[in-house]
């Protein structure tokens, strides 16, 4: 029968629960680590709205755009579309909104890591994780999302009301981080200030106002209302492998493709035939002067050297045995207002997929290994702990006395 003393009894208990405590450290259990959402076809859009989408001044939008079940788009142009197409209740708008919808719920059904209800999320800088909050959500000045060097992190926020930036206010993704993989769960509707340089998909149940000069890098997704617009910049560039195929096509089709044609083949092959010799026989003339032609003979003397005759000169080819110059007008010019060689001119050309926004932080897709290594090593360090820890209790729960 082994009977333990009362100090030996209480270190053995600090022991095992500070093996606990370090063992729950190094090896956490689910719930605190954010899944990202899958956005299905509407990965495509960058805009997307449930009854309109209107807009004023030169927005540029990068990726899709579309509507449903509302058929109504305005202010395009002046607005742009660029890296993508419209859509108005569409097959294609139609199976986006239902994709929205199930990544909405999907995004909703993630255990909450952090509840930041009542507080402004200017000022912050937030690990990744699924932040909530109960009611509404304001954000004055600056948000930091810290990647820790994963270009996976994900950042979800759960907010069961409204979102509301300030004017000038940013969300900036840092340390090799993505927009992308950043997403605002919102129950009702969103607000982004004049100049509010934002990051991260937005999913709205209702709808999505960007004031002047706002700009998103990642999508505006409003389920039910409308998304409204005022000389904006919105792209996904960056967040998707390869953008829907615009379908803006030329506007001038050539109606026939040039040919061209040599002229007509000459008829006649020119023919090169030697002169007649001259029949006539050389002439003594005394103290004559030589024929046309001669090439030698002594003026005044008796019976003068024969002249040479002119002769064997190569005559010029007769009429009609010229070669016809290929004439550069049967059928071999191309028709005026065609493009050379019948290629289109297409009819829009993508913008750079690079957009500046102001405030906009860095939003990289570079991985530090170093980071996750680094974690390892502290989990690994921390079990080690908890094993020496929880040795040491057991060992002091063995001592007795006699």
């Amino acid at each position: 029968m082994f009977k333990v003393s009362r100090w030996t009894s209480r270190m053995a208990l600090v022991t095992v629960a500070i093996g606990a405590v370090l063992f729950a450290n190094a090896f956490p259990m689910g719930g605190e680590a954010a899944t990202a959402s899958s956005l299905g076809t509407a990965q495509n859009f960058a805009v997307l709205a449930g009854s309109t989408v209107t807009n004023t001044g030169s927005s540029t939008v990068y990726g899709s755009l579309g509507v449903d079940p509302g058929t109504a788009i305005s202010g395009f142009p002046p607005g742009i579309v660029t890296g993508g197409v419209i859509h108005s209740a569409d097959a294609v708008a139609l199976q986006a909104q239902n994709d929205v919808t199930t990544a909405y719920n999907a995004l909703g059904a993630q255990a909450c890591d952090h509840d930041l209800t009542g507080q402004d999320l200017g000022g912050m800088t937030l690990l990744p994780g699924v932040y909530c909050f109960s009611s509404s959500a304001q954000l004055t000045g600056a948000l930091t999302l810290d990647a820790q060097g994963d270009a996976g992190a994900v950042f979800v926020f759960q907010i069961e009301t409204t979102l509301t930036t300030a004017s000038n206010s940013s969300v900036n993704v840092i340390n090799g981080g993505s927009a992308c993989n950043v997403y605002w769960k919102i129950g009702s509707s969103a607000t982004l200030g004049t100049t509010t340089a934002f990051s991260g998909n937005i999913l709205a149940l209702a709808s999505i106002t960007l004031n002047t000069g706002a700009g998103v890098i990642g999508r505006a997704l409003a389920q039910t209302g409308a998304v409204t617009m005022d000389t904006n910049n919105i792209t996904i560039a960056g967040c998707i492998a390869a953008p829907e195929t615009p379908t803006t096509t030329p506007v001038t089709t050539p109606a026939t493709i040039p040919v061209t044609t040599p002229g007509t083949t000459p008829a006649t092959t020119p023919v090169t035939t030697p002169g007649t010799t001259p029949a006539a026989t050389p002439t003594e003339v005394a103290g004559g002067t030589p024929p046309t032609g001669g090439s030698s003979g002594t003026p005044g003397a008796p019976g003068g050297t024969e002249a040479t005759p002119t002769g064997n000169a190569t005559s010029t080819p007769t009429s009609g045995g010229t070669t016809t110059t290929p004439s550069t007008n049967n059928g071999g010019t191309t028709v005026a207002g065609n493009d050379t060689a019948g290629t289109p001119t297409p009819g829009a050309t993508a913008q750079a997929t690079t957009i500046s926004f102001p405030n906009t932080g860095s939003v990289g897709l570079v991985a530090n290994d170093n980071s996750r290594a680094s974690s390892e090593s502290r989990f690994a360090l921390m079990a080690a702990l908890a094993l020496l820890f929880t040795g040491v209790g057991f060992v002091a729960m063995k001592r007795y006395r006699r």
